[in-house]
């Protein structure tokens, strides 16, 4: 499994295009089509979809027109799908004062799941607190947390669903699992899981 994060990515949030063979999947999605494009093609490697950690807006940014290009789902916790046709909800408006929404996801996922794509896995951990669908998607060695954890801090919570005492109950949970997962941040560079939870 190669992990690049591609961009520039819009709101300095990351996007991160994870490849197995010629099977590959987005982690978020703020890159540019033409971006994402030129990645794929380098790697000679056909997308099998979009997976986004959470639905706030400059997570989605570019999801409806990356699915209009290939012909991609879009897979999303269960709890963030209102996120997307609301601008409040999806911080949009909060941010900017206008509307902005984005098309339903077509795959919603739980707890639990393992969402394959080709011939890459993925674990759902439901991580909430930042918004009540954050999830974080376990592969091999590495965890791609979204805003639920960055290396040495966390999402904010005063956004809409977002909740403080459901973010710490995340955190706990995490903190039992192995320290030698590399976390792969919604915002930031990367680390290990130990000194991403070292502060908590």
């Amino acid at each position: 499994m190669e992990i690049s994060e591609i961009g520039p990515g819009g709101f300095a949030s990351s996007c991160y295009l994870v490849t197995q063979g010629r099977d590959a999947v987005l982690i978020d999605c703020s890159a540019p089509v033409s971006v994402i494009e030129q990645a794929l093609q380098k790697q000679n490697a056909t997308l099998h979809g979009v997976i986004c950690t959470h639905g706030h807006f400059d997570h989605v940014l570019t999801v409806d027109e990356v699915r209009a290009q290939f012909g991609v789902p879009l897979y999303l916790h269960r709890n963030d799908a209102e996120l997307l046709s609301d601008g409040h909800k999806n911080a949009f408006s909060t941010f900017f004062g206008i509307d902005r929404t984005w098309m339903p996801a077509e795959r919603l996922f739980s707890e639990g799941d393992t969402l394959t794509l080709g011939s890459l896995s993925f674990t759902v951990l439901h991580t909430p607190g930042h918004t009540p669908g954050s999830s974080i998607l376990l592969a091999e060695q590495v965890a791609f947390t979204g805003d639920t954890l960055f290396v040495g801090g966390v999402g904010r919570t005063d956004l809409y669903g977002g909740d403080q005492e459901q973010l710490l109950a995340s955190l706990k949970r995490l903190s039992s699992l192995p320290g030698t997962l590399t976390v792969y941040p919604g915002h930031g560079a990367c680390g290990p899981l130990s000194l991403a939870l070292s502060l908590f």
